[in-house]
């Protein structure tokens, strides 16, 4: 009796475990950075993702300990464990929620300027990539009102180095303000939360907005981390846009590619170091 239970919690397991791995692993950039993270090899991975194997007890633990589920949850029907994982991001959020407005945000809120707002559309930005040094990373921006604030999200694509065109996908949320003749905007990763970005750009003062120079300060998502400062360009799109046909261009580029113009390139290369500060020329 005891064997027979044995064999259909296993079985049971291997039905639904691969339906429940890949939508676990749909919310991170890819499988490569889970097995990364995880520490288990990417072929054996694979199997578990394809249903050719079942995961060890020793490798379910480490996997169900990445992904905070317990190790019967993710074995259950797929229904109920989705049910189940939005149960569990619901009761996180709000174990998280602050009750009284953050002092810092509303001051600098009442502080910022209502020209922000000239400044909402869609952006392509360049700037030199800070996990492949040499390389201009092009990311797509979404400037936008929402209530009282100006928010904004970037989306970033990193080539996969020997795998063809598979990406790592990176998105950043974040909050902008318009203070004293500058533009700020500091985001974090949400995929992985484990970044945070500051750009500062020089606002348009032209009634047509074309591009917009300035300075970013972020985290190399390469394993040293190393923090590092680039000069920074946002070329301005439009308030609506085809998302898709613009996304296409998201990616790491070569300086001398033909999708980088003279104008883009020299802008990126004006940066100076002055007495020990990192300015724009």
């Amino acid at each position: 009796m005891v064997a027979s239970s044995l064999f259909l919690l296993g079985y049971c397991m291997c039905e639904f475990l691969t339906a429940n791995l890949r939508l676990l692993c749909s919310h991170y950039r890819s499988v490569a950075e889970v097995c990364r993270k995880v520490r288990i090899n990417r072929g054996q991975f694979n199997k578990y993702l394809c249903g050719k194997s079942v995961p060890t007890p020793f490798n379910l633990k480490r996997i169900c300990d990445f992904f905070g589920v317990e190790e019967f949850e993710i074995g259950l029907p797929t229904d109920q464990f989705i049910n189940l994982i939005g149960v569990k991001a619901r009761k996180n959020q709000a174990l998280g929620e602050v009750t009284a407005p953050q002092i810092m945000h509303e001051h600098l809120r009442q502080k910022s300027s209502a020209e922000l707002k000239a400044h909402i559309g869609y952006y392509y930005e360049y700037y030199n990539a800070m996990t492949d040094p040499g390389s201009i990373l092009c990311s797509l921006v979404h400037v936008r009102g929402e209530g009282d604030d100006v928010v904004y999200e970037r989306n970033e694509r990193l080539q996969i180095a020997g795998a063809g065109e598979d990406f790592e996908r990176y998105q950043y949320l974040g909050v902008a303000y318009y203070l004293r003749d500058r533009l700020f905007f500091i985001d974090y990763e949400s995929l992985t939360s484990n970044e945070i970005s500051q750009t500062i750009l020089i606002p348009s003062f032209k009634s047509c907005i074309t591009r917009l120079n300035g300075l970013k300060i972020g985290v190399s998502a390469a394993d040293h981390r190393a923090p590092a400062c680039s000069r920074v360009v946002w070329e301005y799109l439009g308030q609506e846009i085809n998302r898709v046909d613009a996304y296409r261009r998201v990616r790491l580029y070569k300086p001398d590619d033909c999708a980088i113009d003279d104008d883009l390139r020299a802008r990126l290369a004006q940066t100076q170091v002055v007495e020990g500060l990192f300015v724009i020329a």
